[in-house]
């Protein structure tokens, strides 16, 4: 009984040292700052996915495009314009026509046919000049509700955009449209002025032919003058 008490606390001081071994020594300065250093890389992390989210919505397009439904238009209008009968819209053609049809003077070997027929064709050249006015006028009116259309969208879209992307395309269709519009004016304009320059141009000349018309009827100037007749030698 006398060698159990040392041997039990052999034992006691045995363990205990195997426990103290088992249990880590913990670094509490060393755990706050690999806990700051773990919560500064979150945060890192956290600031990159915001970037690449902010990235991906700047890069988002506009889902709507009205520049090839403005270039359809552009071309019809063009092509109403190329397709216009008549004088066209063509240098060297229209010289050619003018100095044709449209002279300052007649000369006197012209006959008085080929006068009428000349007036003819002017009369057909301001026809076809204002027919194609008028269909210009109406592919504008037509294109307004169009138009009217695609602003409102536009507007609707520039104000949703959700990046700079969006935004700055939303502008430049609003810009395109704007542009259009003007071209539009611009090629109607030129129709309404070739038609009131036509028509100007055959008044011009009917006043030459006029002219010539009446210095033909007069003749060489000399005034008749009445004789008198006599009968049977008295």
């Amino acid at each position: 009984m006398k060698f159990a008490l040392p041997l039990v606390a052999a034992l006691c001081i045995l363990f205990s040292s195997v426990v103290r071994a088992q249990i880590p020594v913990i670094d509490g300065a060393n755990l706050i700052q690999n806990t700051l250093t773990a919560a500064r890389t979150l945060e890192e992390i956290n600031n990159q996915i915001k970037q690449l989210a902010n990235e991906a919505r700047n890069l988002t397009t506009l889902p709507f495009d009205i520049v090839s439904q403005l270039r359809a238009t552009i071309a019809l209008a063009t092509q109403l314009i190329t397709q216009a009968q008549g004088i066209a819209f063509q240098l060297s053609q229209t010289q050619t026509l003018l100095n044709r049809f449209y002279p300052a003077s007649y000369a006197p070997g012209v006959t008085g046919a080929a006068m009428t027929a000349d007036s003819y064709q002017r009369w057909l050249h301001s026809l076809q000049s204002l027919y194609t006015s008028i269909t210009m006028q109406s592919q504008a009116a037509q294109n307004l509700a169009s138009d009217e259309n695609s602003l409102a969208t536009l507007v609707a879209q520039s104000q949703s955009a959700i990046g700079i992307l969006q935004g700055a395309q939303a502008t430049n269709q609003l810009l395109a449209l704007h542009a259009r519009q003007m071209i539009q004016e611009q090629q109607l304009k030129l129709t309404q002025d070739r038609s009131a320059a036509l028509e100007q141009a055959r008044n011009v000349v009917a006043e030459a032919r006029a002219r010539e018309v009446r210095r033909r009827f007069e003749g060489s100037g000399v005034t008749y003058t009445a004789q008198p007749i006599h009968f049977y030698g008295f």
